[in-house]
């Protein structure tokens, strides 16, 4: 039946490829017959002595030759036919090259002999061999490749590895509208491409032998995280990206959830392949890095009303996908607007830009605003990708002004993401509005790379004793996202507390391909000094506005009070600007200080700091083209000072300006342009993967 090979001459070296760091102890039993199942890539190691016959002195081996063994410690040369002396410490470690055909196809024995050499007894192993792999696109190539090394570790860099998983935020349906992760079910077959393939690779005998089942398995903590379906028919294509959209399945039973740890999962016999779909349900927070393992295992059955132990394990881990913020320097796609039944101007001015900028122009009419026209303050879009799919996601503030179902009920949808924080335990604020929340483009600082550039935010000065900050809960989001890392600046000294109100960023031909500009007061009263020595003292701020009452550039100069509130400002914005250029490797060179005066008003018992005319650094940037708040400012040989000296400064860099009357609609109501406006940008080139942590 079986062909034994004798004990050769010299031990066999086990092959160098393979899982042989998957070792595991069995046993050689001379009073009864064994059947084992051992898994291609591992090894088994049994100590002879340990249960050998009393009085045991040496030992033989012989095979089939499917298996291969070798004996440790090495015996000395001796003849092949000769046993083998028998120490406290002789192990034995054998395994088979290649899966079974059938069960028990592959024999080895071990014959026990006395001092004189009499046969002792002999110990008798049936074994039958299978592959198993869990596999994964390890390498980040789209491909679900077998049995990566690196399936069950994560490297962040392009010499990295490690799967992707994406947050199933999208909603594959118009009705019943909610996050796919939230729902019980698939309910579309297209939304398996927004999860992350698996696939459990088998070759071996037609079954199991009796009583062996695979499980596959995951934490209580990563339940929380990830959800695992399969499909219920098994003749699915094997070519998950070509192939998922021409196949209907009726029905993706849930594997593994929360509350289901784990599941038997089908053996298919011969070479199969199962494929699954990995889903996930959280983004990185502070109480979850990223990273979610998930595990299979073959049990074996000890004995009838005792649990299976496991004899092999096979892993993989994934990180979910970071939510990733878009600068200015990103190409639009989308620009966003609320309509109000008094921003008729505002709107003529952002349709003639975004006309002339060749975007397209996505409206939010009043019966979905009810008057909340801050569409920047509610929302902020970014993107999450991966080797195999990517899509848009919007974050929504926790400010939840009249314009909260926006992000929700018209943005959320097919390949389109929603993700808020609530601050059920913290006090929302202005600075949780999102005018409040800006990034930088990419940059480099003391030869650190930031190629998805870094995020912007404000909060109260590190010394106050009270203030405003944005809630924990959103800083705690941001934080843990990690490829975009936060800087935190000083802007409870504004009335609305927001750093788009005294900064933006715009695209620049040269040096980092931006320029940094920030509000200068400075600047404002340089220039209007320059005017009123060139004779334009008389020259009038507001003029012709209605309910307006003008202001020459006399009164400004002359105001001693307003002087010392711009100090102040001035100030405050100087300790952002080295902030800003320490966090972002800047030089002076970066920075463009745009001439912007602000005022002092009471706030809740305190002074805080708006802006006094219209506030051009709160711009929205369409590529070459800027939307620029209308300052009003004095009018010189017919021309507004102000206005003159913005296009001056931003046609150095190639940069055209439109301006855009928002007095009465916004700066009136402590606003500009960015407030009332959003856009959604192409994602970045870059692969966060690729980047090094």
């Amino acid at each position: 039946m079986f062909q034994e090979a004798a004990s050769p001459k010299y031990p066999i070296s086990l092959p160098s490829e393979g899982r042989w760091d998957h070792q595991r102890t069995c046993r050689m039993d001379p009073e009864h017959r064994q059947s084992v199942l051992h898994v291609v890539g591992t090894s088994l190691k049994a100590n002879l002595n340990r249960t050998a016959p009393p009085n045991s002195k040496f030992f033989s081996v012989k095979c089939t030759p499917s298996v291969q063994y070798t004996i440790k410690p090495p015996p000395r040369e001796t003849s092949h036919l000769s046993p083998v002396p028998l120490s406290g410490n002789t192990v034995l470690i054998f395994s088979m090259k290649q899966a079974s055909e059938s069960e028990n196809d592959s024999k080895l024995s071990v014959r026990y002999y006395g001092k004189d050499q009499e046969d002792l007894g002999r110990a008798v192993m049936y074994l039958t061999a299978i592959e198993i792999s869990l596999d994964v696109d390890a390498d980040r190539d789209g491909v679900v490749e077998k049995n990566n090394p690196n399936k069950g570790s994560w490297k962040w860099g392009s010499d990295g590895h490690g799967a992707i998983l994406l947050v199933n935020c999208d909603s594959e349906t118009s009705y019943n509208k909610m996050p796919d992760t939230e729902k019980d079910r698939i309910s579309k077959v297209s939304d398996l491409k927004d999860m992350s393939p698996m696939v459990l690779r088998t070759k071996g005998p037609a079954k199991l032998p009796e009583g062996y089942k695979l499980t596959m398995h995951i934490s209580r903590g990563d339940a929380e995280n990830v959800r695992v379906f399969r499909p219920r028919s098994n003749k699915e294509p094997t070519n998950f990206l070509d192939n998922f959209l021409s196949t209907f399945i009726k029905d993706y039973p849930l594997v593994l959830s929360r509350e289901v740890l784990s599941k038997e999962v089908p053996y298919l016999g011969g070479v199969a392949e199962m494929n699954f779909y990995v889903e996930g349900l959280r983004f990185p927070d502070m109480n979850f890095d990223g990273l979610v393992t998930i595990n299979l295992s073959l049990l074996e059955p000890i004995n009838e009303g005792l649990p299976e132990t496991p004899i092999f394990s096979d892993k993989v881990v994934f990180r979910v996908a970071p939510w990733i913020m878009t600068p200015n320097t990103l190409e639009p796609v989308e620009v966003f607007v609320c309509s109000t039944r008094d921003n008729y101007q505002f709107m003529k001015g952002i349709k003639d830009l975004v006309q002339k900028s060749r975007h397209e122009l996505k409206v939010c009419y009043e019966y979905m605003n009810r008057g909340d026209r801050w569409m920047q303050d509610e929302l902020e879009f970014g993107y999450i990708d991966s080797p195999h799919q990517g899509f848009p996601v919007v974050l929504d503030s926790p400010r939840d002004g009249k314009l909260k179902d926006f992000p929700y009920e018209t943005l959320l949808g097919p390949d389109f993401g929603y993700v808020t924080r609530l601050a059920y335990n913290e006090k929302v604020s202005s600075l949780d509005s999102f005018g409040n929340l800006e990034v930088s483009p990419p940059v480099t600082v003391n030869g650190k790379e930031y190629p998805l550039g870094r995020i912007i935010i404000g909060v109260a000065f590190p010394t106050a004793n009270k203030g405003r900050n944005m809630t924990k809960v959103v800083q705690d989001f941001l934080w843990a996202q990690k490829v975009q890392e936060p800087i935190a600046l000083f802007s409870d000294w504004l009335y609305v507390g927001h750093v788009d109100e005294f900064m933006t960023f715009v695209p620049a031909p040269d040096r980092k391909g931006f320029r940094l500009l920030l509000a200068s007061p400075d600047a404002g009263y340089k220039l209007f000094r320059g005017l009123y020595n060139d004779g334009h003292g008389k020259a009038k701020l507001f003029d012709g506005l209605e309910n307006q009452e003008p202001v020459t550039v006399e009164q400004i100069l002359g105001d001693e009070s307003l002087r010392a509130e711009n100090n102040y400002v001035q100030s405050c914005i100087d300790w952002n600007r080295d902030v800003l250029k320490r966090e972002l490797g800047l030089d002076d060179d970066d920075i463009i200080d745009l001439p912007i005066l602000f005022k002092m008003e009471l706030d809740n018992r305190e002074f805080r700091a708006v802006a006094y005319y219209p506030d051009m650094v709160n711009m929205i940037v369409l590529g070459k083209n800027l939307g620029v708040p209308k300052p009003f400012g004095p009018r010189v040989n017919g021309r507004c000072a102000l206005e003159a000296e913005m296009c001056s400064l931003m046609g150095g860099l190639g940069l055209q300006c439109t301006f855009i009357d928002d007095f009465a609609s916004y700066h009136k109501l402590l606003g500009e342009v960015h407030c009332g406006s959003n856009v959604r940008r192409k994602p970045f080139d870059f692969k966060w993967w690729n980047l090094k942590l």
